[in-house]
């Protein structure tokens, strides 16, 4: 009897994992395609891209895209479940509407073979992170330092518009959001082992999306920058 409730347990345990992998995976893929639609909105609308592009106000859209995720990140705890899915979803509507001069700077058809590409590494490497027997917890932190590198770098480059810089960084920024890519997932696996379906794991499988949903935009808006074909 006890083996059969072993079993039933097992199971059930493994239901659980399937479930919180699939939701976050789900709501990064949501996500995702939201901020398509935002930005190709955005794009299509003079009112739109005067009001972001040429005033201060792109600033507050981008300062209160970091402000989001701050408080998503440091909140999750406290709020519920509803609110974390708003201020997830709102992320990626800001975030769509800033990228939205991508249109106007790529080609369309560039815009989608780079996507596409991206979409394939971004697989592969989340695949890896949730395969690999190997712990990416050492790496992790080296990416995170490189991270901070790159955003230090990037903000010398607003100054000095180097164009040879920006090479460097958009090559720095593929390598370590591939990588980030794989950490993040072996993580998010970590965490699946445990989940219950409470309202709590599933508020933390919307962090996990978060996380992985940064790892693909910036992933891709550096191979765009790197492979993207101008107007």
């Amino acid at each position: 009897m006890s083996e059969y409730a072993n079993l039933g347990y097992a199971a059930e345990r493994e239901s659980e994992q399937r479930k919180f992998l699939a939701g976050t995976y789900g709501w990064m893929a949501v996500a995702l395609l939201i901020s398509a639609a935002s930005a190709f909105i955005t794009a299509n609308s003079v009112t739109l891209l005067r009001l972001i592009f040429t005033s201060w106000h792109y600033w507050v859209l981008y300062a209160g895209e970091l402000a989001l995720v701050w408080w998503l990140s440091a909140s999750i705890r406290k709020i519920s479940l509803t609110t974390a899915i708003f201020g997830f979803l709102a992320y990626s509507v800001l975030n769509g509407m800033s990228i939205a001069s991508i249109f106007y700077i790529y080609r369309i058809d560039s815009i989608a073979v780079v996507f596409i590409s991206c979409a394939a590494m971004f697989g592969g490497m989340a695949l890896y992170g949730l395969k690999t027997k190997s712990s990416l917890a050492s790496y992790g932190r080296y990416l995170i330092m490189a991270l901070w590198g790159i955003i230090v770098a990037s903000l010398l480059n607003f100054l000095f518009k180097s164009s040879g810089l920006s090479f460097i960084i958009s090559i720095a920024s593929v390598a370590v959001f591939a990588g980030l890519t794989a950490y993040d997932s072996q993580k998010i696996l970590a965490l699946s082992e445990s989940s219950d379906g409470g309202e709590a794991y599933r508020k933390v499988s919307i962090l996990g999306a978060l996380d992985l949903y940064l790892d693909f935009i910036n992933m891709f808006l550096a191979l765009l920058r790197l492979f993207g074909r101008r107007r």
